[in-house]
């Protein structure tokens, strides 16, 4: 993953684009436009989450991600180059698997995601209803 620590903090308005980049990849991956996720993702993006190998690149991460289903986000919080959003996921369908997560998204100095690491909860089989 990268790291922040030796870059200078963005100004608001970087922060502000990267935090709206973040929202709008939720929106782009519910409708199922990857060209439209795409667009926000920096060429070097990296993608770790713990049902799938490390995803380097653009294209390695848009082949990782969760598409169509409904992203809903519990909040956004940012601060320097890194945004976390907190939500809960709901697949499309008759899909059961639904989970809670926490992704932690770097940002890159032109506001695009640079990373994406995922923390998920999925409640025990009988809970689910």
């Amino acid at each position: 993953m990268t790291s922040d620590r030796r870059r200078a903090s963005p100004s608001a308005a970087t922060l502000a684009a990267g935090v709206d980049h973040v929202r709008l990849s939720y929106l782009y991956l519910d409708a199922g436009d990857l060209d439209a996720y795409a667009s926000l993702l920096h060429e070097d993006m990296q993608v770790r989450q713990a049902d799938a190998p490390t995803g380097r690149g653009r294209e390695a991460a848009v082949r990782l991600a969760r598409t169509r289903g409904r992203h809903e986000l519990f909040k956004v919080i940012a601060e320097g180059h890194c945004v976390v959003a907190v939500g809960h996921y709901r697949p499309p369908g008759h899909d059961t698997r639904e989970f809670d997560f926490a992704d932690f998204f770097t940002l890159s100095d032109d506001s695009l995601l640079l990373s994406r690491r995922r923390f998920y909860y999925l409640p025990p089989p009988d809970s689910q209803s």
